[in-house]
């Protein structure tokens, strides 16, 4: 369609086409007919094509018209909505969000967060994409994403992003079921923390992974890395492989691995210097959601608004 053509001389021709007469569709445009049959012979004019065969006693459309006439009604109907799709577009009601992920939220808020948000704002594309933290801050600097979800220490969200914290939960230990330790009631930290590591190298996490080199330096050892993985799921494949223990968030246990146990903190038997504690002071970890501050398009705060509103009933997250 001839980009010179208004939306005025296409309602014309789709009053002419659905009355079939001059006089009636000038009624129903509140006109008079002369300009509408010459707008409709401009436009004929204007395509080389005759829209209408006309004689005194009849108008119909010519197979050109009637190739149109759907079309016309397409686009007027499309123009029509474009006032109420930029109102839902600037209060974040139809949109995009990309929103990259680490795979720890994934096994229990974000599927419940995802059918939730579509079910509430069904015209807004939800996209995701599963990404460690480094990967997740060169996506932001690409501008590949609006929004992630990090994991890191309590507290030490990214820098330079606006951050919204929405779970925090404990490392648990995970061990070969047919390790020798595995068997004891209580496990011995110093016994613990002298077996081979499997661990998420430096760059993925950097603050939680210093944590965790923190408790061994902090009880006079250094880890004995095995292995480093960058996925939970693989760092946990690795210890049913035999290769070491791996301290791992609480929401792992969910990703059941036969020939694997998980033994929380309280499992723990600690020197007698620190017995009179309940619990050592092992590393926690925190999940945000963040965004850069200059990001916050319409739809990307309604999914940050939606997060907010649902975080309270969660278990895990820090009050």
């Amino acid at each position: 369609m001839s980009q010179g053509i208004d939306l005025r001389a296409w309602r014309q021709f789709l009053a002419v086409a659905e009355e079939l007469h001059f006089g009636r569709a000038a009624a129903r445009l509140h006109m008079t007919q002369p300009p509408v049959t010459q707008a409709i012979a401009q436009l004929e004019k204007t395509l080389e094509v005759r829209l209408f065969d006309r004689t005194r006693r009849r108008v119909a459309l010519t197979p050109a018209g009637e190739a149109l006439l759907p079309e016309v009604r397409d686009l007027l109907a499309r123009a029509q909505a474009l006032p109420g799709r930029a109102r839902a577009a600037a209060a974040g009601e139809v949109g995009r969000v990309r929103l990259a992920f680490v795979s720890t939220i994934g096994f229990e808020h974000l599927p419940v967060w995802v059918r939730e948000f579509r079910a509430a704002s069904p015209e807004v594309s939800l996209e995701l994409v599963e990404a460690t933290g480094d990967v997740q801050l060169a996506a932001f600097e690409r501008g590949d994403i609006d929004a992630g979800l990090m994991l890191h220490s309590p507290g030490a969200a990214a820098p330079g992003l606006q951050h919204l914290p929405v779970a925090r939960e404990p490392l648990v230990l995970a061990m070969p079921e047919a390790h020798a330790l595995a068997r004891l009631p209580a496990l011995p930290l110093a016994a613990v923390l002298a077996e081979p590591l499997v661990v998420f190298p430096r760059r993925i996490v950097p603050s939680l992974h210093d944590a965790i080199f923190s408790l061994y330096h902090a009880a006079g050892c250094t880890p004995r890395v095995a292995q480093e993985a960058i996925q939970m799921q693989t760092i946990v494949n690795l210890v049913w492989g035999g290769l070491g223990v791996a301290w791992v968030p609480a929401s792992v246990m969910q990703f059941r691995r036969a020939g694997v146990v998980y033994r929380a903190a309280d499992e723990l038997a600690l020197p007698p210097r620190r017995a009179a504690r309940t619990s050592p002071a092992l590393p926690a970890c925190e999940t945000s959601l963040v965004w850069p501050p200059e990001g916050e398009q319409p739809a990307l705060r309604r999914f940050i608004d939606f997060v907010r509103a649902r975080l309270a009933p969660l278990p895990g997250r820090a009050q």
